[in-house]
Parts: C-alpha cells; sequence; structure tokens
C-alpha cells in the first residue's frame, strides 16, 4: 500500500459543525465535539460509556494525537465540563448561509489546465490519495468515477460532502483541488486515475480547527491512504505548532507531506503553519505565462496595465475609448474611471454599465495592485471590468481633466514567475528553508460542485505536487518517502526574475517541479534544501550533511563547482567523488562564517553540483545575529467552550522573551483603552491561558497590540483586531 502524502489549504479557524438531527418527535438536534484527552483514550471512552451512556463515543484517536470524537444533546455535554482529563474542546459554530456563482468549463487562452503538467505516460493508477479539505463534491461528474470514500470530521459521519447553503456558508475549496489532483472527465487532473479518499475537516465557509485537522489526518493514516492533500494553514510561522508537530508524526509513520505555503506573500517570514512542519514538503505557486490587456496612449507613450476580474467579461475592445472620471453622469462609449471604496465592485460596475459606459477600470486607494471578482448573481454585468494601480489611476485622473484622452487596449505575454501572493519562508525558531518546492497556483481551472472554475492560490499549486507525488508512486512503487520527495526536489527548475537570475531560495524552493524529470532521474539527491541556522558567534562553523543516490545502472562521478568568494564567508565542500551502480553517499557540507565581516541578517543563495551530464542546484541559508523576523503572532481570542463567562487566550513567541502584554486601542481614534493581560511566564512556542468575563472590561471592537520584551531589552510586537463580547451570563 502506498503511504499517505500531504498537500494543506489557506486558514484554520473556528469550527463550524452542523448537527445531526435526533431519531424519534425530539427536535433538539446533536452536536459534535471532538475532545483533546491526558491519558489513554480508550478508557476515557469506557468511562464515557458508563457514566454517559447519553453521550456516544464516535471515533477515539491515537495515532497523531489522544482525543474522542462525541456527538449529544448540548444538554448532555454541561455534564463533563468538569472532567480533568479533557484538555481541550472543539465544539459547533454557527454561520451565515450565502449563494455561490458556479462557471461552466470555459477556457481561455490564460487557463491553466492541471493535465498541463503531466508530461509522462502515468496516470496515479492504483495510488489512493487523501484530500483534507472542506469536503468535495463527489456526484461531480468529473470525479464520481474516482471517488472512493472517506470521512467527515466535522459531523462526525460517513458523508464528506462539501457544505451546501441548507447547512451554512456553502464550500467549494474541496472539489477544486481534488479536480487539480484526479479529475477525470471534461477536465483532466495530474493524475487522472488516481483514487480520491475524502476528508471533511473544514465547515461553513471552510472554517475548522487545528484538531480537525489532526483527526483527519490521523483518519487518513489509519485507513491506509498513499496520498493526503491538505492545503490548508494559518499565519503561525513556527515549527512547533500542534498541527506542525502532526505532520511530522505523520511522516514519522512513512506519510510524505506537501503542503500549501499560503497567500500571505510577498513579505519574507510569512509561511504558516503547518507548511513550516521540518519534514513536510512546503509549496509555492508560480504564475505561468499570461496574455494580458493593457491600456496605451500614443501621444505619452504610457502604458497601463489592467488586472480583469474574476467573473468579468473579457477585456477585447477593439478600438480606442475615451476616458472618462465616473461619478453617476452619462459615459455613453467611454470607458468609466472609478476610484476603489466602500461600494462593492459589482455594484460600481453596475452603474458604470448603466450610465452607457463600455468598460470600466477601478483604481486602488492604497499602494499597490489587486485583484477583484465581479459578481454576476442578481444583475446581469455585461461590460469588461478591471482594476489597476493607485498610481496608475491617479495618472489617468491627472491626464482625463478638461480634455479626452483616448486609451487603445493592447495585449502583452508574460512571462513565468512567482505569483505575489505565495507566502515565502524561512521558519523562525529552527530557521528551516522554506518552500521546498514550486507549482502553477494561478488561473488554475478545476471542478466546483455544479460546474468549474478558476481559482489561485498556493492552495492550488499544492495538489500539483500532490498529482505529480502519484504519479511518481505509480512509476516506483518500490520508493521511499525521502526517495520521492528527493527527486521532485532535486530535478525541479528554477523560475527566474525579468533580470535572469533565480528567485532566491526562500521564494521558490529548489523551484517547480518537473514530473517527467523526477521519474526518470538517474541522481536523487536527499536534504539538498540546506539550512545552516543562525550564526550568533564571532567565528563559527555550520555543518549540514547531504545524502546522493546514484539511481543509473552505471557508476556516476559528481563535483562541487567552486562557490564565488564572499567576504566573511569559507566553504567546504567534498572533492570530487563516484558512486557505484545503485550506491549512496553521505557527504557533509561546512560553512565558516566570520559575522563580523558580513552584515546581519538573512543569507541565501546556490551551490551547484556538477553530474555527469547535468547540473544540480542546491538552495542554501543562514541568519547572521538576527534578521526581522516576528517575534510573535498569532494571538487568538475566544469563549471557553462549555462556558459563559470564561474566554481562553493563545498567542506564539519565536523568541525567548521577558514578558508579553496585550492592550487595547480605540480602533478609529487609535486612543489607549486598557491592558488586557500581562504575562511573565512566556515560553518559545504556543502559550495559552485564561480570562474570566469580569477582567474583560467593556465589551466591543478594539485594536490589540501584542507588546513583547525579548531577553536582552529591546521590544518588539504586532498588532490585530479583536472583538470583546457581552456577558453570556444570565441576567
Amino acid at each position: 500500500m502506498y503511504r499517505v502524502l500531504i498537500s494543506i489549504i489557506a486558514l484554520i479557524m473556528l469550527t463550524a459543525v452542523p448537527a445531526a438531527a435526533e431519531s424519534g418527535g425530539n427536535k433538539t438536534e446533536k452536536e459534535a465535539v471532538i475532545i483533546e484527552v491526558d491519558g489513554n483514550p480508550s478508557e476515557h471512552k469506557s468511562y464515557f460509556n458508563t457514566y454517559h451512556p447519553y453521550i456516544e463515543v464516535v471515533h477515539t484517536y491515537d495515532t497523531l494525537f489522544n482525543g474522542l470524537a462525541l456527538k449529544a444533546k448540548p444538554d448532555r455535554f454541561e455534564q463533563i465540563e468538569s472532567l480533568e482529563f479533557i484538555k481541550a474542546v472543539h465544539p459547533v459554530a454557527e454561520y451565515e448561509t450565502q449563494s455561490e456563482q458556479v462557471e461552466p468549463l470555459n477556457q481561455n487562452e490564460n487557463s491553466v489546465i492541471p493535465a498541463a503538467l503531466n508530461d509522462t505516460s502515468y496516470t496515479g493508477k492504483g495510488v489512493q490519495v487523501a484530500v483534507i479539505d472542506t469536503g468535495i463534491d463527489y456526484e461531480h461528474p468529473d470525479l464520481a468515477e474516482n471517488y472512493a470514500g472517506g470521512y467527515d470530521l466535522v459531523d462526525l459521519d460517513d458523508d464528506p460532502m462539501e457544505t451546501t447553503a441548507e447547512e451554512g456558508l456553502p464550500t467549494q475549496h474541496g472539489t477544486h483541488v481534488a479536480g487539480i489532483i484526479a479529475a477525470d472527465g471534461k477536465l483532466q487532473g495530474v493524475a487522472p486515475d488516481a483514487d480520491i479518499y475524502a476528508y471533511r475537516a473544514l465547515g461553513p465557509g471552510g472554517r475548522g480547527t487545528s484538531v480537525q485537522v489532526i483527526a483527519a489526518l490521523e483518519q487518513a493514516v489509519d485507513d491506509g491512504a498513499d496520498v493526503i492533500n491538505l492545503s490548508l494553514g494559518n499565519s503561525v510561522n513556527g515549527p512547533d505548532f500542534p498541527t506542525s508537530a502532526a505532520v511530522n508524526r505523520a511522516q514519522d509513520l512513512g506519510v510524505p507531506v506537501v503542503i500549501a505555503n499560503g497567500n500571505n506573500g510577498p513579505e519574507n517570514w510569512t509561511i504558516g503553519s503547518p507548511a513550516t512542519a521540518a519534514d513536510a514538503l512546503s509549496v509555492g505557486a508560480t504564475s505561468n505565462p499570461q496574455t494580458v490587456p493593457y491600456l496605451f496612449d500614443s501621444l505619452s507613450n504610457k502604458k497601463i496595465p489592467l488586472t480583469e476580474m474574476d467573473g468579468s467579461k473579457p477585456w477585447d475592445l477593439g478600438k480606442s475609448y475615451d476616458m472618462a472620471v465616473f461619478k453617476g453622469q452619462n459615459v455613453q462609449g467611454k470607458i468609466a474611471l472609478m476610484k476603489r471604496g466602500k461600494t462593492p465592485f459589482s455594484e460600481l460596475a453596475k452603474q458604470a454599465e448603466e450610465a452607457g459606459a463600455v468598460a470600466a477600470v477601478i483604481y486602488n486607494n492604497e499602494k499597490g495592485l489587486f485583484r477583484g471578482r465581479i459578481s454576476n448573481n442578481k444583475k446581469s454585468i455585461n461590460i469588461p471590468i478591471a482594476s489597476i494601480s493607485k498610481q496608475a489611476g491617479e495618472w489617468l485622473m491627472q491626464n482625463t481633466q478638461n480634455k479626452n484622452l483616448y486609451m487603445e487596449t493592447k495585449e502583452a505575454t508574460t512571462k513565468q514567475t512567482i505569483a505575489d501572493f505565495s507566502s515565502r519562508g524561512p521558519v523562525t525558531v529552527n530557521w528551516d528553508l522554506k518552500p521546498g518546492v514550486s507549482a502553477p497556483g494561478t488561473n488554475i481551472l478545476s471542478t466546483v460542485p455544479g460546474g468549474y472554475q478558476e481559482l489561485q492560490g498556493t492552495s492550488m499549486a499544492a495538489p500539483h505536487v500532490t498529482g505529480a507525488m502519484a504519479l511518481l508512486m505509480e512509476a516506483h512503487p518500490n520508493w521511499s518517502v525521502k526517495q520521492l520527495t528527493g527527486a521532485l526536489k532535486t530535478t525541479a527548475k528554477r523560475i527566474r526574475n525579468k533580470q535572469g537570475e533565480p528567485f532566491a531560495p526562500i521564494i521558490q524552493g529548489a523551484g517547480e517541479i518537473q514530473p517527467e524529470k523526477a521519474i526518470n532521474t538517474k541522481t536523487i539527491i536527499d536534504k539538498s534544501l540546506l539550512s545552516f541556522g543562525k550564526v550568533t558567534d564571532n567565528n563559527k562553523t555550520k555543518t549540514q550533511h547531504v545524502t546522493i543516490e546514484n539511481q543509473s545502472d552505471q557508476k556516476q562521478t559528481y563535483t562541487f563547482s567552486i562557490p564565488e568568494k564572499q567576504k566573511g564567508m569559507t566553504w567546504r565542500l567534498p572533492q570530487s567523488f563516484t558512486l557505484e551502480k545503485g550506491e549512496t553517499k553521505k557527504l557533509q557540507v561546512e560553512l565558516d562564517v566570520n559575522s563580523r565581516q558580513i552584515e546581519e541578517g538573512l543569507h541565501q543563495g546556490w551551490l551547484t553540483l556538477n553530474g555527469e551530464n547535468q547540473k544540480f542546484h542546491l538552495p542554501y541559508l543562514f541568519i547572521n545575529k538576527t534578521a526581522d523576523y516576528p517575534r510573535a503572532m498569532g494571538f487568538q481570542f475566544s469563549l471557553k467552550p462549555f462556558s459563559d463567562d470564561m474566554y481562553t487566550y493563545q498567542f506564539y513567541l519565536s523568541e525567548k522573551a521577558e514578558s508579553v502584554a496585550v492592550t487595547l486601542y480605540n480602533p478609529d481614534t487609535l486612543m489607549y483603552e486598557r491592558t488586557l493581560l500581562r504575562r511573565d511566564d512566556v515560553k518559545v512556542g504556543l502559550n495559552e491561558g485564561q480570562l474570566e468575563q469580569s477582567e474583560l472590561g467593556e465589551p466591543g471592537q478594539y485594536l490589540a497590540v501584542i507588546n513583547v520584551k525579548l531577553n536582552d531589552g529591546r521590544m518588539a510586537g504586532y498588532q490585530t483586531k479583536i472583538f470583546i463580547p457581552r456577558s453570556q451570563s444570565p441576567g
């Protein structure tokens, strides 16, 4: 049996658990919860069966974490609140319903079809792929044939269907991910003959808790899946967050893990858990070449790039049109120019169309570009809508004053690049180099409930890698997890920027995967991403080990290229060496760093290993003294389960600190309100605690500033918004 591969979604939030009705005339609905426990879960199951027979123990977890899945009426759960062996409870939450737009299979020149990545003769046949996500629409004609089963960790039953409008905020993410991996119909996935097993860990609105995710991981491992797709994560950049720890435990059990890197780029240090797991294969997103429109003014030779909004008509204007600032007036036969604000894009577009515009552009109200969406659910919008930068919008505003400005539509073809949204590494605390590899993540056309749709994100990149892993598993059923992931990294192609230089390792990892080359590689390098950690001494020698395996049927000779001389850095690399057929050799790579001769911060680059007829590029990094990584992150605040007046909080620290204080400010005036909490007993990693309702102060929306006093006396921190609710106690 193949083992499980994991590729992971976007954000772990509060869980949403639609309830299941009890039999008989009682209309009270059951709640489904997962609890974490101390001690032996099987013994606690017996305890519930004996002393709480009205609470149904649906499942016992003891592979990746200790816990029980329970179902009961809400009032039954009140009886177990005081049980000392219960560490944490993950209960029901409610969400509003919302309709979704579903699009037909309508490929355009910029659509990326998942099957395009498969340049091999393999199809993933016989490989069992587990998709941990929002569930899937297993009745979709492109997925029904390959769907083989699964489990719902939200409702705790055997029906992992996507959330429907009747159950809450509907979802589509898991269906899109599953289609990228193994759709087999009008649309083809990367591995169209793979078997799909769905594990619904995220409920209405795509929300769930880390425990649902961990439980789904355990369920998939116990079910003997070969490949798990987990396209989810959070914003905590630390290697030991609970989901990351669970991924590493799964890896120890022979489960290769592929995880979406996150969509918080383009800044460094934005990768989140569980992609931060040391043993996981995290995936960044590439942007394929695209034909994109732009506006051109021949008199000033001005080009203005357009970002077509999702759901919009294609921007294919055949002639030049006058540009007009739109303020509700008649703009018959013109391109309407509008500023982004509080009005929904769809409403702005409809206003422009009703005023006679042939098209509309909406310019940003802050620095940078943005990608909006036009919804055609209620009122059909039949003109193209695009977004532009604030700078471009202001130029158009200035040049349309008291004169006509005729803009021509032209097209340009972009080069392959790294998507701006793709989160960057490295990981804090252990300074691992992430992502591991990259894959297509923009304009990905795949299945959604009732149809097809283009989506983008590292959530779309990761299942490309999952599908590729299925191809490798079919081609090499006896390869180990290290060989499978090593082959993908060894043969990855580096993506280059406009200047022709490869993007930094923390942006692309080893590069974009190439399945055919991975399957046929004659060399496999294990641990090819070299992280030398943090240098704190003036002179320090750092060591990493790399394993080279000769997969060919004849001996091969390898040699490292001598790196370009850099002040403060001295490399000691293995000399030329030869591996016999099938031989594996462990090599030592040493780096001497004189921290006084180089700048503080993050340093990275590439080493080159020369084979017989091929060059292999090994990315490396180290931190000199310190860097601009986040010291605190992941502050969360919520009502404690089974309680009316007790609240729990948590935050994550990436560095030793003396104390942490959370202060509240008025979000409108930024005036100081009060200090919510202060902690002196803090540690590196996850910190948790509780607050009573009486300690919270006045309810309302606040700007929370998390201030960290580091051990060396420096201050660090960040800010986020929180909501202090009113007391839920009676009276």
